[in-house]
This record gives structure tokens, C-alpha cells and sequence, in this order.
């Protein structure tokens, strides 16, 4: 069951990624800038920064969950954006700044709707990320299970005969 579920749940979060940031790159970065910028949480260089580089970084981050590659780091990262995404609409929502949340480029005010979504594609990350942890360490220990010898170790005692056959003469 957890394995179809984080499938479905990359994939979810892999193709909004990949339209989020096709959105944002098919625009000029001045105008993903001016929504980071409306936030108020950057410096200058850092809005520039950050318009420039968070759309590449989320076709990216897209692609990796699609293609299911490093799995524990990509959805850590994708949750860790999330959960920042989410504080800064949250923060934006209850300061009644009435901006646009550049989630997808412009014209989406924050609102309890973007709220819901983002929310939910948090818990959804967060789903992937603890689904894709439990993975790996349940594939460590198979491969640990695997190298380990098998079949039946007898201890033996200083007196040279198994612990079983101790008290027989």
C-alpha cells in the first residue's frame, strides 16, 4: 500500500512542480520577482536571486520526483520548500496583505483556497518524504539481512562442546 500511494503522491507533486515552474519561465523573472517581493521577507538581491533560480529549482525538483531519483533527498527538499511557502502565505494571509502568491506566476491572490492547496501538497510532501525514509531503511535492512551468514552458528564453550550438550557426558 505505501508504495502506490508515495507513487501516486511524487507523481502529484512532480507534475505541479514541472507546472509551476513553466508557468514562472515562460514569463519574464521580473514579474515572479514583484510577487516574491510583495511578501517582504527578502532583501533586493534576494527577491532577484530567488526569481531567477526557484522556477529552474522546481522543474528540477519535478523531474526528480517523476523519475523517482534520490527519492529521500528530493522530497525532503520539496517538503522543506513547501512548509516555507506555506509560513509565507500564512504570514501574507493573516498581515491582510492582499498580494498574489506566485505559485503559479501571477494573477492567484493568497486566499483560503491557496491556503487549502498549498496545505494539502504539504501533507502530501510530507507523506512522500516520511514514505520515502521508511523505504530505504526497510531496503537497508534487507540488504544488511543479506549479507549476514546464514544457517544454524553453534557457540561453543570454553569447554569445547555446544551450550546445549554441557550437561551430557
Amino acid at each position: 500500500m505505501l508504495v502506490p500511494a508515495m507513487r501516486l503522491g511524487r507523481g502529484i507533486l512532480g507534475v505541479v512542480f514541472v507546472y509551476a515552474a513553466w508557468t514562472k519561465l515562460r514569463q519574464p523573472w521580473e514579474l515572479f520577482a514583484l510577487s516574491i517581493d510583495s511578501y517582504g521577507l527578502l532583501p533586493e538581491w534576494g527577491v532577484v536571486a530567488a526569481a531567477r533560480a526557484l522556477p529552474w529549482f522546481e522543474l528540477a525538483l519535478g523531474v526528480l520526483l517523476l523519475l523517482g531519483l534520490q527519492l529521500v533527498a528530493v522530497s525532503s527538499a520539496v517538503s522543506l520548500l513547501l512548509v516555507g511557502f506555506m509560513a509565507a502565505m500564512l504570514r501574507a494571509w493573516w498581515l491582510d496583505l492582499g498580494i498574489d502568491c506566485g505559485c503559479f506566476g501571477i494573477g492567484q491572490a493568497v486566499s483560503p483556497g491557496t491556503l487549502a492547496r498549498d496545505g494539502a501538497l504539504t501533507l502530501v510532501s510530507l507523506g512522500v518524504t516520511a514514505g520515502a525514509v521508511l523505504l530505504r531503511r526497510a531496503n537497508e535492512n534487507g540488504r544488511d539481512a543479506q549479507q549476514r551468514p546464514r544457517g544454524r552458528r553453534l557457540a561453543i564453550t570454553t569447554s569445547g562442546r555446544p551450550p546445549a550438550a554441557r550437561g551430557q557426558r
